[in-house]
Order: structure tokens, then sequence, then C-alpha cells
């Protein structure tokens, strides 16, 4: 199990920094004032970011994900190896359960590293220097808050956030696991990092389909409040004038961004994570010495991988 979190840390710091711009630019689109937008759409967004923050404006808030998803990845791949345990056989239902356990289990960092992480991704919009920072980073985010709201205050969009986690993580690991399987990645395939890269990205790519109109809604009530107004009064507040403004169209915003961001992203989190456990693995066995030299059968990718999350 300790092989398991550690495999997660090093994926999820993989992950951030190959992913965050384009989640950046996902937030803006999925808040902007559809009144006044400032962004035609993904390609500008990138544009206008660049151009008036710096290439910089695309990293901030960083530190929020590079401190908790870290660890949200490390507790979900634990947690999913100790639920497909617990559950015994490894059978597609299984690896949907076991994963929407891990996603909902997570959402305790998750939810306010998000917010903090919105917050910090939406101050300064459109200036090179902010001529007055409301937060100097994440944690002062968070912790402002705090004094201000209380608990509830950081764990603003909680609800949310766990409707989009639980179904998300089951298919997250449901279809790693299918393409895994589909695909014949075995260690001795002179393919099999390029596989496992695909089954990464495309499960990373279905998890993200599967749940994006949450997240939209994530993301407004998380950033509500930011100009000092609060335009709504709870989730089905939000859906119902996000609606009767836009149409139901609102639930695709950002969804390019978020789609070229989610195939690198989780191609790079799983590839990493897997690589890593079969690399150690191979040097467990090295180091034990028998008595009698014996041969080593290879076994599938997929009955290694397994084994990992059943630690």
């Amino acid at each position: 199990m300790a092989l398991d979190f550690a495999a997660g840390c090093i994926g999820g710091a993989a992950g951030v920094l190959v992913g965050h711009p384009f989640d950046t630019v996902k937030v803006r689109l999925q808040v902007q004032n559809v009144d006044k937008p400032l962004y035609r759409g993904t390609f500008h967004c990138f544009q206008s970011i660049i151009r008036q923050e710096s290439g910089l404006g695309l990293y901030k808030g960083i530190g929020s994900p590079m401190m908790g998803l870290t660890f949200i990845n490390a507790i979900v791949f634990g947690v999913q190896g100790n639920a497909m345990r617990k559950l015994g056989r490894d059978t597609p239902l299984n690896q949907f359960l076991a994963g929407a356990s891990a996603g909902a289990i997570q959402c305790v960092i998750c939810c306010p590293m998000e917010l903090a992480k919105t917050r910090m991704q939406l101050q300064g919009t459109g200036e090179k220097k902010s001529k007055r920072k409301m937060y100097k980073n994440s944690l002062d985010c968070l912790v402002r808050i705090y004094n201000k709201e209380g608990i509830k205050g950081i764990n603003r969009g909680m609800v949310t956030t766990l409707l989009r986690e639980t179904p998300g993580f089951g298919v997250y690991f449901l279809a790693y696991d299918v393409l895994t399987r589909s695909l014949g990645c075995e260690p001795e395939d002179p393919y099999m990092i390029p596989k496992l890269l695909f089954a990464g990205g495309m499960s990373g790519i279905a998890s993200w389909i599967s749940t994006y109109p949450v997240d939209v809604i994530k993301s407004r009530l998380q950033a509500d409040g930011v100009g000092g107004v609060n335009k709504y009064n709870g989730i089905m507040d939000c859906v119902r004038q996000s609606l009767q403004k836009e149409g139901w169209r609102v639930f695709s915003r950002g969804l390019t961004s978020t789609l070229l961001r989610a195939f690198p992203v989780n191609a790079t989190t799983f590839a990493t994570v897997t690589l890593f456990l079969l690399y150690m693995r191979d040097g467990e066995e090295c180091s034990i010495q028998d008595p009698e030299p014996q041969s080593v059968q290879l076994q599938p990718l997929q009955t290694q991988t397994q084994s990992f999350v059943q630690q």
C-alpha cells in the first residue's frame, strides 16, 4: 500500500505541471460574465492571458493543486487498492465501485483545494501585475475565507464536488481497466508505454465527459462572491439562472480546454503510476536472494497493475 501512495504522489505532481494552464483557461471560460464576455473561446482565452498577464498567468493558483493533488492521488490510488482488496473479485463493476469510493473520500481535500485554486486563477484577470491582490497565495486564500466564513466557507461547493468526483473516478478506473485489457498491455510489449499513455488519456477524457456539467456548476459556486456580490443561493438556483441566461450550452463551457488538458494529464499520471509500481516491484523481487535460482515468469500488465491496487 505504501507504494500505491508514493506512486500516486509522483503521478499527481507530474499531472499538475502538464495540465494547469488548460485548467486556468477552463475556469475563466466557465465563470466569465455572459453579458460582457472577455474571451471568445479556448484559444482566444489562451492568447489573451499570455498577452495581458504573461505566460505566468496560466499558472495562477498552481500552488494549491501542487500541494493538494499529490495527496489526492495518493489517497485515490491507496483507497482504490484497499477497496478492490475488500471487494475481492476483479470485475468491471468492482473497478467502478472502488474508484467511486476513492473519489468520494478525497473530496475532503479536493473541495478546499479547488476553491483556493479557482479564486487564485480569477485574481487579477487581464492584469500583468495586479494592482490590489486579495490573496497572497493559496494558503492565504483559505485562511482568509475561513476567517470570514468559517468551515462552511472553505467547503463551498462540497456537494457538487461529491457529485462530480464519485461517479467520475468510478468511470476513470473502469475505463482504464477496460482499455489496458483490450490493448493487451504487457511488460514485454515494446509498445507498452504508448498503450499506457493512450489508456490513461482516454480514461481521463471519459471521466470528464461523464460529469462535466456538474463541474461547471461547481466552478460557478466556488467563484461566487469574488467581487463581493453573491449571485447564487445554492446549486439549484445556480442551475436555474445559468440555464435561463445561457441555455443548455452553458454546461459545455470550457469543455475544449478540459479535454485538451485531460488527455496529457491523465496519460502522464496513469503511465507514471503504473511504470513506477512495476519498476519498484521488479527491484523488490531482485533484492530477494533465493538459495536456488528460479526463473521468473512475467505476468501480464493487467495482473500486475491490479496487484498494486489490491495490496
